[in-house]
């Protein structure tokens, strides 16, 4: 069996040293003689671990004074809740830029007036609206900065005049990110930052509590806060494997160095769609992600998909085939993957343009 190339969406790869590590965490942790899935978080030697990985959050995307971490479970999913109840009083805006972004909004509605000031679904979200105006009378602003299923991303931090907040699940630790500009950036793990089981939350602390709502302790992001992510039981495996994550990111150079390597393997994928006659991306030029690049088979040729796609998997290619809502190919390409992943892609789509185009 060759090696794998992968570019799942998530659940993704994750660095093999941060998986070696684990390994030996599981067999024992910190010289404990207990694994790490069967220690208690109260065990000596795991706040180092928690503090640890707060502190590398820290440093790598430079988060300036005033700003917390915290992680939590339930995914990015139960966090489009937990925004609304910590900061929707009278109205939220919205900006709707794919299916992660309507649920968002969804959750929000549910609590009170939230609306989407603009849309990419005419479209089929391959765009990112732009020319929309935000209100300056809104408690926040929400955006998802990239779109997985449709593989669109804002790439820059946007200017608002109200508090913004952002859905970085699947672009966080990819680039410089101006945190001063953000009430909030939160997102699930697994993706960037380590396994499932874990989200992450970076939020300016003075914009808390400004709600009139009853906040129940566990949807309270300040309850969090002040117990340091240990109110309850925490996720233990994930949050060591993160940290074990942000280790290895900051190893080889940090957010630029990483920056780096995925423009370069997104350009060179790109480049083969552009050029390559059996394929056609999906999403706007102008907007197109540096972590999903979405593709499908060019008109005409659309009965090639199944075909290609056995082609790829018989070459160790595997988590190319696109979501299910919009079918095609999806190559993810997070952290973790590497450029000869991509020229491994790369060779099966010229190959099989020799036989079949």
């Amino acid at each position: 069996m060759g090696k794998k190339h992968v570019f799942n969406a998530g659940p993704c790869l994750l660095p093999q040293v941060a998986i070696d590590n684990t390994i030996e965490a599981l067999k024992d942790f910190k010289g404990t003689g207990v694994s790490l899935i069967s220690i208690s978080h109260r065990t000596k030697g795991w706040d180092e671990v928690m503090d640890e990985c707060r502190a590398l959050w820290k440093e790598i995307l430079g988060i300036p004074e005033g700003y917390e971490v915290v992680f939590l479970g339930g995914g990015a999913s139960l966090q489009f809740l937990y925004v609304a109840m910590n900061y929707l009083e009278h109205k939220a805006g919205y900006l709707e830029t794919g299916v992660w972004a309507k649920k968002a909004l969804k959750e929000a509605q549910g609590l009170g007036n939230a609306v989407a000031l603009a849309s990419s679904a005419d479209k089929n979200y391959c765009y990112i609206p732009k020319g929309y105006e935000i209100p300056k009378d809104l408690d926040y602003f929400h955006i998802t900065t990239n779109n997985t299923i449709y593989g669109t991303e804002i790439r820059t931090d946007l200017d608002s005049p109200v508090p913004l907040i952002a859905d970085m699940s699947s672009d966080i630790l990819s680039r410089r990110v101006d945190v001063s500009k953000y009430a909030m950036i939160y997102g699930g793990a697994q993706k960037n930052a380590g396994p499932a089981g874990v989200a992450f939350a970076i939020i300016k602390t003075d914009t808390l509590g400004k709600v009139s709502r009853y906040l129940p302790t566990m949807l309270d992001y300040r309850t969090h806060i002040d117990k340091l992510s240990m109110f309850n039981t925490p996720p233990v495996f994930a949050i060591f494997v993160m940290n074990e994550t942000l280790k290895w990111l900051k190893s080889i150079g940090g957010i630029d160095a990483i920056h780096a390597i995925d423009v370069k393997k997104a350009e060179t994928l790109y480049a083969e769609i552009d050029r390559n006659g059996l394929f056609t991306g999906t999403a706007a030029k102008e907007d197109r992600s540096i972590m999903n690049v979405c593709f499908v088979m060019s008109p005409g040729h659309e009965d090639l998909q199944d075909e290609f796609m056995k082609f790829a998997t018989e070459r160790d290619i595997v988590g190319i085939k696109g979501h299910r809502s919009v079918g095609g190919f999806r190559a993810s390409l997070y952290n973790a993957s590497t450029q000869e992943d991509v020229e491994a892609l790369v060779a099966a789509m010229q190959e099989f343009e020799k036989i079949r185009g």
